[in-house]
């Protein structure tokens, strides 16, 4: 065999198999508080932040196009034509909307400065999520559109690999001692 051949073998980063056992996989993580924030943990944060960008989006379609909306819902039911009650209404899809963007803005930068409990809070958030489209899907066969439910969808899924990932729940848990006798 060429020396050179061994040498530079020798060298070749670490590759994960494709399939872990089970048991390695819920194997508990090494204590260490000075692990650097791995690339899992940033990608999952920025995903949140964007999924708060495009809320905010949705947020802002929702109030230009209120009028269109609650055409439909004064039809359904003429006691709710007020302006009043459909600027209080508004209001309070407004108020509701942005302080679940806010919950989730801060859950993001938890989960970057390396907290645990929001990278579960949060992947519990996007398999509800995730779930809900799956059923709405299945049950009344609502399509998953590309300006719709895709775009949330792709998030959600993506923030899942991205928190889910060994790395992530390592550098989440990098201060957590656990007894030596495992």
């Amino acid at each position: 065999m060429n020396p050179d051949h061994a040498h530079a073998h020798h060298h070749a980063p670490h590759k994960r198999p494709a399939y872990e056992p089970g048991a390695l996989l819920l194997s508990p993580v090494r204590y260490d508080p000075d692990m650097p924030r791995p690339a899992t943990t940033v990608a999952g944060s920025l995903l949140v932040l964007l999924r708060v960008i495009a809320g905010a989006l949705i947020l802002w379609e929702i109030a230009r196009e209120w009028d269109t909306f609650f055409a439909d819902a004064i039809a359904a039911d003429p006691s709710l034509g007020s302006p009043d009650v459909k600027a209080i209404l508004l209001g309070l899809v407004l108020i509701g909307g942005s302080t679940f963007l806010l919950i989730d803005a801060v859950l993001g930068i938890l989960i970057y400065r390396g907290h645990n409990w929001p990278r579960v809070l949060v992947m519990l958030f996007s398999v509800i999520s995730i779930s809900t489209v799956f059923t709405a899907w299945w049950v009344r066969g609502e399509e998953i559109t590309l300006d719709g439910t895709f775009l949330s969808l792709s998030l959600d899924i993506l923030l899942l690999l991205a928190l889910s990932s060994r790395s992530a729940a390592a550098y989440a848990r990098r201060n957590e001692r656990r007894p030596e006798n495992d």
